[in-house]
């Protein structure tokens, strides 16, 4: 279905970005366009292929831009057919401390995205969001909240047979930027504790890899509007940081430090009020769009009474792994391999 086609990823030199170019470049697509606003990085990336798939590599293009600018997103979206929309601020910290600079890239940057998409006639956009969007507590949750609202609102404004709009809600990738492992490995080469804020809280987690697979799900069966989430395990940061632990240094100590601004104890994929129309599509929920018309009055005479028995999926009633399984998971992913041989070899 990409064959041939031109793929655009907006915040494409991120972790998601990587992701995608490692499975995307060596297909019969056509043309993937990275979109960002970090020119070295964009550097960095470029050089990064150009070694590691060099038949393939000018398959890639790159374009300064933000989301933030309409008239940049429109300028390098001539031609593309389908947009993998994962620009985004998402550190929670820094979100609490800038908020409106949160609500300028995750909320107007997707709609700036979106606009331009219909405007241009792209077949189907793809939204990244975020489980700190259910139930929200801190700023960048907030904003990826309404960012959710800003893409259901769009889709119901466009004919779905000229551009397609889906949104996918996941919980925290393991060994992407600017993520906890990558820290704790770091603070074990050092010679420190690991530092953990609160070993009791549970978080989601999944690899780059599955991300993407939740992407390419929406893709292929999301229908406008939707909310696509994935039913991912999750673990205590006690045990992550466990597990971390043993696979690269089991003498290192572990140091309790505390919550951190903006910070839940749980985190929330599906809530209970969006159980009242999800759809439990085995290994995904779909959330769909909530067509019904805006006239209220009739809604004081006529409802629905049956409520759909799907709960609210969290990260304390989801499939809590143990140690070991985190090891087992920690060890498929590319970037631990790496690390494990770079200590091995000291």
């Amino acid at each position: 279905m990409f064959k041939g086609k031109t793929l655009m990823i907006t915040g494409g030199t991120g972790s998601f970005g990587n992701a995608v170019l490692n499975r995307f470049l060596q297909t019969d697509i056509g043309e993937i366009r990275v979109f960002s606003r970090d020119e070295k990085k964009q550097d960095d990336m470029r050089h990064e292929f150009q070694a590691k798939m060099p038949e393939v590599s000018d398959k890639i293009k790159f374009f300064i831009g933000d989301v933030r600018d309409l008239a940049s997103v429109k300028n390098a979206m001539h031609g593309v057919d389908y947009i993998f929309h994962a620009a985004a601020l998402k550190q929670v910290p820094s979100c609490e401390f800038f908020p409106l600079e949160a609500v300028k890239t995750n909320v107007f940057g997707t709609d700036n995205v979106l606009t331009a998409a219909i405007d241009e006639g792209v077949k189907t956009v793809i939204c990244l969001s975020t489980d700190k969007a259910a139930y929200p507590v801190n700023a960048m949750g907030t904003s990826k909240a309404m960012m959710e609202k800003v893409i259901v609102a769009k889709s119901r404004t466009v004919d779905p047979q000229k551009t397609k709009i889906c949104c996918t809600r996941y919980g925290n990738v393991m060994c992407s930027r600017g993520s906890v492992i990558p820290l704790w490995i770091e603070q074990i080469r050092e010679g420190k504790p690991i530092t953990i804020t609160e070993p009791a809280m549970t978080r989601f987690i999944m690899s780059l890899d599955e991300a993407v697979d939740l992407v390419l799900f929406a893709f292929e069966n999301g229908v406008s509007g939707d909310i696509l989430v994935q039913k991912a395990p999750a673990c205590t940061i006690g045990v992550l940081a466990e597990a971390v632990k043993e696979l690269f240094c089991p003498e290192t100590d572990i140091k309790i430090i505390g919550i951190r601004h903006g910070e839940k104890m749980y985190e929330t994929l599906l809530t209970n009020e969006e159980c009242a129309n999800a759809i439990d599509m085995g290994n995904f929920y779909r959330v769909p769009c909530d067509k019904r018309s805006l006239n209220y009055d009739k809604y004081f005479k006529h409802g629905d009474t049956n409520r759909n028995p799907l709960t609210e999926f969290d990260s304390n009633n989801t499939e809590l792994l143990t140690v070991d399984k985190v090891k087992e998971k920690l060890l498929k992913l590319e970037y631990i391999q790496e690390e494990l041989q770079k200590t091995e070899r000291k």
